[in-house]
């Protein structure tokens, strides 16, 4: 067990609009995770909103009447050093970027989603180099820290840690399984914390394989009454289009929000293209509640997180990255929902792949729960996205064009070889600032 009177956490993009979910999270757990320094680091471009949430956090802490002691910097190493957990919840290119992701490949008729499709691969290739950086520097500064990394896409940044590093203290988040499981407990008419979902799969392509009631499996009733209440599971950044009924009973499988988008493709891609030229895409609607959001945080009446803040897609993330620190901090041994190596939880996934998966938290890190394998309806859709992330780490690591290339098109979302060539091509040279490691083939043109 870490020592109490020491224990310093690092948040890297503090200056995030989601950091006053952290502060609350670490706020009503501080009597069995005592922080003493909390050190929020953003980057120059990022300077304003680090000041704004800063101050927020300390207002808060102050409200508390807890001894945690908020540091505000740009100088990440300065705060990495003899860390004892570092969260991770950056966003590479701000959301100038994920309006790209988002826009360029609706022009093509392909769906444009932050870490789905297209715009997923882009998003890895900008955000994992600069993972892997972070990774590198706490092997030098903090090297018995946990990483505990929700920044998306969640998947493939663990995928890349996995394979393209030595670092294993490292454990991905993502707030669609407590998505998943409110939503059940809403449809069951019971309390969430009674029900329990073995939940397995990858990244924004999880399942839940068997749904509980303090202990009794109710799995075939839950889809049922699912199905005929056409009760949506869906999040604040996903259309909510109902399951044809039939498909979800014969299934017998609980979905998440994200199978829309290769299940529902048509559909989903028309709402696309018809909120774009309305509201606008999920990035432009972001930017707006952004703005929102910190002129809240200004008000220096404001001493908690607001409720605005769950119109935003990430509801819970934090809150989720407390209890998990939480358990590891308290060697626990609770069941936690997370990105994890699979060291043959799933039979067709390599050992060495990330996976989400129900494990157990122990001081030790997340012990894997095994469930065999995936049903056969699911499995060949999780192998071929599996393949897709492995070849888009590859491509963020090496810079390759023809990595990046066989990645856009092994994508299920891209439908034909020459349109995704047409996506890589343009959204390259939209995102060059963005993308060091392509500079090589961007300055000679593609």
């Amino acid at each position: 067990m870490l020592e109490k009177e020491r224990l310093k956490i690092v948040a890297i993009g503090g200056g995030s609009s989601y950091t006053p979910e952290l502060i609350e999270g670490f706020i009503k757990r501080y009597a069995t995770l005592p922080i003493k320094e909390l050190w929020l680091v953003d980057i120059l471009e990022g300077e304003t909103k680090l000041g704004i949430v800063g101050a927020l956090a300390k207002r808060m802490v102050k409200e508390a009447n807890i001894p945690m002691k908020i540091h505000l910097t740009l100088d990440r190493k300065l705060a990495l050093k003899d860390a004892d957990f570092v969260t991770t919840q950056l966003r590479v290119g701000g959301l100038q970027a994920r309006v790209m992701d988002e826009k360029i490949p609706l022009k093509y008729g392909v769906i444009g989603q932050e870490t789905n499709g297209p715009g997923g691969l882009f998003n890895a290739l900008r955000t994992i180099p600069v993972i892997l950086d972070i990774v590198n520097e706490m092997e030098e500064l903090c090297p018995n820290a946990w990483l505990v990394n929700f920044t998306n896409p969640a998947g493939m940044i663990m995928e890349a840690i996995y394979r393209h590093s030595n670092w294993r203290r490292a454990v991905g988040l993502c707030n669609v399984p407590i998505g998943m499981t409110r939503a059940v407990a809403k449809s069951l008419e019971v309390e969430p914390e009674r029900i329990h979902i073995d939940f397995a799969g990858l990244n924004h392509m999880v399942f839940g394989l068997d749904i509980y009631i303090d202990g009794k499996r109710v799995t075939d009733n839950a889809m049922n009454a699912i199905a005929s209440n056409k009760r949506s599971i869906t999040m604040k950044n996903i259309a909510e289009l109902d399951w044809e009924p039939d498909f979800q009973k014969a299934l017998n499988i609980l979905l998440c929000p994200y199978h829309r988008y290769y299940y529902k493709t048509h559909e989903m891609l028309l709402e696309e293209i018809r909120s774009a030229k309305g509201v606008g895409t999920r990035a432009e609607v972001v930017q707006n509640l952004e703005e929102e959001l910190f002129d809240l945080y200004k008000d220096e009446n404001l001493r908690g997180k607001p409720e605005q803040l769950e119109k935003r897609g990430g509801a819970y993330y934090s809150d989720a990255a407390c209890s998990l620190i939480d358990s590891i901090y308290n060697d626990k041994g609770d069941i936690q929902t997370v990105n994890t190596l699979n060291q043959g939880a799933i039979a067709s996934i390599p050992n060495n792949s990330a996976v989400e998966i129900n494990c157990v938290i122990k001081k030790s890190g997340p012990k894997p729960i095994a469930i065999g394998d995936l049903p056969v309806p699911v499995r060949g859709l999780v192998q071929q996205i599996k393949s897709f992330e492995r070849t888009a780490c590859e491509a963020a690591v090496t810079g390759d064009y023809q990595k990046a290339l066989v990645a856009m098109i092994i994508n299920p979302l891209v439908t034909s070889d020459t349109i995704g060539k047409k996506i890589l091509d343009e959204m390259l040279e939209a995102q060059k600032k963005f993308l060091p490691r392509f500079h090589k083939i961007l300055g000679k043109g593609i």
